[in-house]
């Protein structure tokens, strides 16, 4: 699967702490892509809008549903929509999960910005023209 132009590339951001929802949207927005947020798995699989996503970025530990709980649900359903996890407790067993469960990429916070353009692109897509510099 690669990404349409960046300028139209829309991905999810799921995480339960706001001020990292609001700090990855404005950071992938100062790339060209759009983003919307949500405090939750559970709120992003009652938003209706999976089909309007080309990713999800995703925190691995919140309250609810995980991010490896919200992948692997995806699968269960059929939906291959590339999904990066992102954890401040990057425990080795946990990224093995998620990489046999079909995760694109698996982040330890903090992180760089090219850290996750790279996991975009790894996910199917290309950088924004102004990333690659």
């Amino acid at each position: 699967m690669s990404y349409p132009d960046p300028q139209f590339c829309n991905i999810a951001i799921v995480d339960d702490d706001a001020a990292v929802r609001v700090g990855l949207r404005s950071l992938l927005r100062s790339y060209g892509y759009e983003a919307q947020v949500y405090d939750s798995a559970l709120a992003l699989l009652a938003s209706g809008a999976l089909g309007d996503y080309h990713c999800i970025v995703t925190d691995l530990q919140m309250p609810g549903m995980s991010g490896i709980e919200l992948l692997e649900r995806l699968r269960r359903d059929g939906n291959p929509l590339p999904l990066i996890l992102m954890t401040a407790f990057p425990e080795p067993a946990l990224c093995k999960r998620a990489l046999q469960a079909g995760a694109s990429c698996f982040l330890s916070k903090p992180f760089e910005a090219n850290q996750l353009l790279r996991c975009l692109s790894q996910a199917g897509g290309s950088l924004p023209p102004h990333a690659q510099e």
